[in-house]
């Protein structure tokens, strides 16, 4: 009966653990991530199909009456099911649907209670299908630290919440809600806490389920969305996973050779560096970089060589350093 088939989606059986269908999602949402694909439409278009397949089959509520209903699952406790049930809508009041269950319907045969159920009820009153509710975005900012490290964030939202007198319905007893004047909703301060994972980019949007405007009338609450910026680093430079730093040096190192601390977001560590080192090169410190999000993986961290000339120098100095200039360019032709 289902059009989308959420356990194909995620590769696996129909009688598949809690646990499997866990595993099945992480691996396949790092695969498809639109942060791993990026401009990748397809890849996010199936990033969103491993979602949806994951919210439905890892509640077992959800997953119950999905393996049941299909695609009209989420409207389960609008049918009914079991014995055969009369219907009293529709052009053909009394139509009656036998069976022992959804399962012995066609598809026109649903189609038609669908039609019936959301479009017309006894009277002339009109039926709605559940709306689902409005996503929330919020913008975040964190440091380069927090994007390494991960981080987590506070974030106070006045959030729609279905009224608690009428329950969402906006009418009590047959009259309008004075609570929610009728809207089925009303504003409630609520705080959450929101993990932010380790890799995050610029443009990163970092997803908290169910937490957006409330969907109205049965309908389901949209979701909140933290839009991520990485503030600038006074040091580092970020592409991608890669991390770019300069790194300054004395004449003499270069020329001599030596060893030289090179930051890195989780600490110092020590750099050597060979005799005759030109201005500019530059050295691959590997897995020094950021993380790959969602993955153990992590960028290189690129170290730009800066010769830093003396100054200051003696008299003394700059006659050892003119002698030096003369020995040079005697050996060299200059």
């Amino acid at each position: 009966m289902a059009k989308k088939d959420y356990y194909q989606i995620l590769g696996i059986s129909r009688n598949a653990s809690e646990k499997e269908v866990k595993q099945a999602y992480r691996r396949l949402a790092r695969r498809h991530h639109p942060d791993v694909n990026p401009g990748d439409k397809q890849a996010e278009e199936r990033f969103k199909e491993i979602n949806e397949a994951y919210e439905v089959l890892s509640d077992a509520e959800k997953r119950k009456k999905y393996d049941q209903f299909g695609d009209n699952w989420q409207y389960a406790d609008q049918m009914g099911q079991g014995e055969p049930r009369r219907y009293p809508w529709g052009p053909q009041a009394g139509e009656t649907f036998a069976g022992s269950g959804f399962d012995d319907l066609t598809d026109d045969d649903l189609g038609g209670i669908f039609d019936r159920l959301f479009r017309s009820s006894p009277g002339g009153q009109t039926f709605r299908r559940p709306r689902q509710g409005e996503n929330v975005e919020q913008p975040t900012e964190i440091t380069l630290e927090e994007a390494y490290q991960g981080t987590q964030r506070t974030i106070l939202l006045q959030a729609e919440e279905p009224c608690p007198d009428c329950r969402g319905t906006g009418g009590v007893l047959g009259a309008r809600c004075a609570t929610c004047r009728g809207a089925g909703k009303v504003l409630h301060p609520r705080r959450l806490e929101v993990k932010i994972p380790p890799g995050v980019t610029d443009g990163s949007r970092v997803r908290v389920a169910g937490a957006g405007r409330h969907g109205g009338r049965r309908g389901s609450a949209g979701d909140l969305y933290l839009a991520i910026k990485v503030k600038p680093h006074d040091l580092f430079q970020r592409r991608n996973s890669d991390l770019h730093v300069e790194v300054p040096i004395s004449l003499f190192t270069a020329i001599l050779g030596g060893e030289v601390e090179v930051p890195t977001l989780k600490g110092k560590v020590m750099l050597k560096i060979p005799p005759e080192t030109q201005n500019g090169r530059v050295f691959r410190l590997a897995g020094q970089g950021m993380p790959h999000l969602g993955t153990s993986e992590r960028g290189e961290l690129y170290a730009g060589i800066k010769v830093v000339l003396p100054s200051g120098l003696t008299e003394e100095e700059k006659k050892l350093l003119r002698q030096l200039r003369e020995s040079w360019e005697r050996r060299n032709g200059g």
